[in-house]
């Protein structure tokens, strides 16, 4: 391959991967550079305006030429070590023969020959665009080939280049909807005469679109705009806003049809916004905007959620660039509204009826603060005059007692009073609070009952266990009517009408697109060889554990007990434990169905002390000796129980815990048994199935040489909360072949960082010297440790990125794996694929006939096993979609796998299949998942961390528990984030969070 220039100076940063040497293949690699040949991402490019960022070598043309089915052949002279059926055991340089661990290179941890891919120390780095992604290397050939639709529409480009001005508004204005309404009244007054008969698009802020020239370069108006909130019959209040059009660039579409025809590397992301734009402008005004969709009570009959909100029905759409041009990706949303009631309706319905007649409780009105703040009413009491107002508070006083100042001279009325003779208004319902509205400085008081909801207002903050279970009813959607629902609001959308698609001369197909897709097959697994059922063929992405025992089942003779369920009596829990013991040893460990002490009952409340008490008694009883398990019964509705236990469990005690709700102790069914034993044998550091082709050494580019698969994500606080810190985890396999056993690292970060801070650090110590460390650093420790071999191929599947962050994120972090790999011994440098796994996206795939019962599965969605490379993939990238497993109910979402960069020369039946393959190897059931496990573990152990933040004081008073809520992060450290206490060393090592 061609080295990729980054930098017109001498100065090129590449790195020389360590010789692999193999005795049954002695060839030695050539010197191979990052990327196939390419240099590595640079943090940090010197600012150079005339130098052009296309200096990329043409590829060669047999770049995509295969050799078996996962490797890509490169020209380099490498020569990649075939799988074969000889056994997995290969040569290596040893690591640094005199430490048992992996070592430091040098006592600042740098890479010895060629490190400086960042000019910051581990800073954040520019997003840099003078590297490209992977190239997609070909398209994948294995699986049973088939079409399936998707819910693309073909988008034919315009032919005209498009302008884009810049907006002025004066006195500016926060609201998107104000300022709408004055360019529309712009264009109003001035279309056929200042605009030369143009309709342009607007995007709300700063920039204005049109399809050919306005007749002008810069021009001022003079709008006057009538305020509304004053209503029909009532006073209007006209304002004047000084508007100023000033020509900025042209929009290049020759450019965006190069990049769509796959003869440019780069997006014109302008150009694919001003389209968007143009797109969204007639929904905008006829529908509630929101993020990317719209909603609108009339698409559908809004349903009630409880609790004062309703779920409303609406639209999801983006233009995407595809392999088949311009894709308009349109999808079906829901969401859930606050209802337009009367507040005192909402506040009866908030907290019961009997509001209305007895006196609130601290609890009560904190409840309705938290509800009602930020929220926008309309007053009710002025008849035609409807002004509205956003709620900021709630006073402490009942309205009866309160008294505001009337004039200059402090002379006080009451509000009761005010209301009556102002506006013959007679508050019925004075021991209640009133709104306060407006800023704080001037506060405003707003009687409860005067005031109605304003329609239209998205509610974002988290939804109880009911209004969950009740949106999901609504959005479960079967996949046939799923599609007909799309079709129909495609059809409602009608573009070929829109005007602003036709003045920019953008036409939408009304079809769905259809897409050649395959089945991928599903792998072989191996079971115990002392089971019935040695092997298994998972058959329609499930199969089960009868006849089977678990490939490595684990010893547990020292466990306990607790109760912490009223209901659950000592005999129906003694009854239960012996059950689930049975059902262990059935599935194939080794299990006592002893306890070590009795069943020991406890209430919720006291729950670290009965955490200690067992842990003593048992030690006690065994003489020092570890537990091994502990199994909780908890009650159905357990509050912050669950998260206090982990927490105490995981970081305190450095126990090993299982937790079984109340119904399942009472209701005991034995798929329920089998799962659980799953989840036990796992935690306690076994491996419940492999893959076949792990232990026959036949999975291309993991069998030939020891690898590594990284699984991490980032999951972030709710909306709402916005000082609680994000938590990054990451996961590793811990065994070569079998890819099976993930040990998990967690960290506490600034609350919405994305990029993962503590994948490697170094800091300095008085007695060391500086100091190397970090999740990934520990995790190529911890996989050398368990298997003997350090790593020689990284394979990460990196959770939770929007496409918005590629770049940042590949930049950042594949950066850090470098200097943690280097950190470890001087030149290593194993290659590294760096895949990005979404699954937030709105790309639905749909059987091409739904009656035809061969082509989906019970639910009616499409196969598991289901790959899509083309046509509604990227035009140049490689990605590709996966449904990877059954549905069970509404319509399953595909994962999109993004492959960012990849130096191991994946072919897309590679790691196409390796996916697929790896999908059946979850923990928790017998069932492929819908995500590639490491990617699913992280997540896992993300959301498990979450519980490890110290409960603190909450607004009412009470404490946040284990539940994660109102976590206060700013105390000491740099960051100003509170480190997460530390996992003991025994859970650290095995699959606590599964």
């Amino acid at each position: 391959m061609p080295i990729r220039q980054m930098k017109e100076n001498s100065e090129q940063h590449l790195v020389i991967k360590s010789h692999l040497q193999n005795t049954m293949n002695p060839v030695q690699r050539a010197p191979k550079t990052a990327q196939n040949g390419k240099g590595p991402p640079t943090a940090h490019e010197p600012h150079n305006s005339k130098q052009p960022h296309n200096q990329t070598l043409p590829p060669t043309k047999n770049r995509g030429r295969r050799r078996g089915r996962g490797g890509r052949k490169s020209d380099q002279g490498d020569a990649y070590i075939r799988p074969s059926s000889r056994p997995c055991t290969v040569a290596y340089e040893p690591l640094n023969p005199a430490a048992a661990d992996l070592t430091v290179a040098t006592s600042n941890g740098s890479i010895q020959n060629s490190h400086n891919f960042c000019g910051t120390e581990m800073g954040f780095p520019t997003s840099s665009k003078s590297f490209n992604f992977a190239p997609r290397p070909g398209y994948g050939q294995v699986g049973t080939k088939c079409i399936v639709k998707a819910n693309h529409f073909f988008a034919e480009l315009p032919e005209t280049d498009l302008n884009q001005y810049d907006v002025t508004i004066t006195p500016e204005v926060a609201s998107r909807t104000v300022n709408r309404a004055i360019m529309a009244e712009l264009v109003r007054l001035y279309k056929e005469s200042d605009l030369g008969m143009r309709l342009p698009a607007y995007d709300g802020r700063k920039s204005l679109y049109t399809a050919g020239e306005l007749p002008f370069a810069w021009k001022e108006f003079t709008i006057k705009l009538l305020d509304d909130e004053y209503g029909i019959n009532g006073p209007k209040r006209e304002r004047e806003y000084k508007v100023v059009i000033k020509f900025v660039a042209r929009a290049n579409m020759h450019h965006l049809g190069q990049f769509l025809a796959g003869k440019r590397a780069e997006a014109p992301q302008e150009a694919l916004q001003i389209l968007d734009i143009v797109l969204r402008e007639l929904s905008t005004k006829r529908y509630c905007p929101i993020g990317r969709s719209f909603f609108s009570p009339d698409i559908r009959t809004p349903q009630r959620l409880g609790d004062g909100l309703e779920s409303w029905c609406g639209f999801y759409q983006s233009i995407r660039p595809t392999q088949m041009g311009l894709s308009l990706n349109i999808d079906m949303a829901s969401a859930a509204f606050i209802e337009p009631l009367p507040v005192i309706v909402y506040v009866a319905q908030l907290l019961g009826k009997d509001v209305l007649s007895r006196p609130l409780s601290d609890a009560d009105r904190v409840k309705i603060k938290r509800a009602l703040r930020g929220v926008k009413v309309e007053v009710t009491h002025r008849g035609s005059v409807r002004r509205k107002y956003r709620v900021s508070g709630l006073t402490s006083q009942p309205t009866r007692e309160l008294v505001f100042p009337v004039d200059d001279n402090s002379t006080m009325k009451s509000v009761v009073e005010y209301f009556q003779e102002m506006y013959g208004f007679t508050i019925q319902h004075t021991h209640l609070p009133c709104l306060q509205v407006g800023n704080q400085r001037k506060a405003n008081y707003l009687p409860m009952e005067a005031c109605k909801i304003v329609e239209g207002q998205r509610y974002t903050k988290r939804l109880n266990e009911r209004q969950i279970t009740a949106l999901l009813k609504v959005t479960c959607q079967r996949p046939r009517d799923r599609e007909n629902d799309i079709l129909q609001t495609v059809q409602q959308n009608a573009y070929d009408q829109d005007p602003y698609a036709k003045e920019f001369g953008i036409k939408i197909s009304e079809k769905l697109a259809s897409v050649e897709a395959r089945i991928l097959p599903a792998p072989w697994l191996k079971y115990h060889e002392t089971g019935k059922e040695k092997d298994c063929l998972p058959q329609v992405g499930q199969w089960n554990m009868m006849n089977k025992k678990m490939i490595n089942g684990m010893t547990v003779n020292r466990w306990a007990c607790i109760n912490f369920s009223r209901s659950v009596q000592e005999s129906v829990a003694r009854g239960f434990c012996n059950e689930l013991a049975q059902m262990c040893q059935v599935s194939g460990m080794e299990f006592n169905p002893e306890t070590v002490i009795p069943i020991y009952s406890a209430r919720p409340e006291q729950v670290e002390k009965a955490l200690k008490h067992v842990y003593h008694s048992s030690m006690n009883k065994t003489k020092g000796k570890e537990l091994e398990l502990l199994l909780a019964i908890l009650p159905d509705n357990n509050g912050s129980l669950y998260g206090d236990l982990k927490r105490i469990c995981e970081t305190d005690l450095g126990l090993i815990s299982q937790c079984c709700l109340t119904k399942h102790v009472f209701r005991i069914s034995k798929q329920y048994l089998a799962n659980v034993a799953l989840k036990i044998n796992v935690k306690t550091g076994g491996r419940n199935t492999v893959l076949l082709d792990a232990i026959s050494c036949r999975i291309p580019l993991v069998s030939d040489i020891p690898t590594i698969i990284f699984g991490a994500d980032v999951t972030h606080p709710e909306n709402g909360e916005d000082s609680s810190p994000s938590i990054a985890a990451v996961v590793a396999s811990q065994d070569w072949p079998e890819v099976t056993k993930y040990a998990g690292l967690v960290c506490a970060q600034a609350h919405r960082q994305e990029l993962i801070q503590d994948l490697y650090k170094t800091w300095q110590d008085t007695i060391r010297g500086t100091v190397s460390g970090g999740m990934i650093r520990d995790l190529l420790i911890s996989f050398r440790k368990a298997t003997g071999q350090k790593p020689l191929r990284i394979i990460f599947y990196r959770d939770g990125v929007s496409e918005g962050q590629f770049y940042q994120v590949l930049l950042y972090e594949l950066d850090a794996i470098r200097k943690a790999c280097a950190s470890l011994e001087p030149n290593y440098q194993p290659p590294v694929t760096f895949i990005v796994v979404q699954k937030r996206h709105h790309t639905r795939l749909f059987a091409n006939n739904h009656r035809d019962r061969s082509s989906t599965d019970k639910s009616g969605n499409v196969l598991p096993g289901t790959v899509v490379d083309s046509k509604i993939c990227h035009p140049t990238e490689f990605d590709f979609y996966l449904c990877s497993h059954a549905g069970i109910q509404g319509t399953s979402r595909p994962a999109h796998y993004h492959v960012l960069w990849d130096e191991n020369n994946f072919t897309a039946d590679g790691i196409q299949s390796l996916t697929n393959n790896l999908c059946y190897t979850y923990a928790r059931c017998t069932r492929s998942v819908s995500v590639v496990p490491p990617a699913y573990y992280a997540h896992l152990a993300a959301f498990r961390a979450r519980f490890y933040m110290e409960p603190e004081m909450q607004e009412n008073g009470s404490t946040g528990g284990g539940s994660g809520h109102s976590k206060s992060t700013r105390t000491g450290g740099e960051s100003g984030v509170r480190p997460l206490p530390a996992l003991k060393e025994n859970v650290k090592r095995v699959m606590f969070y599964c």
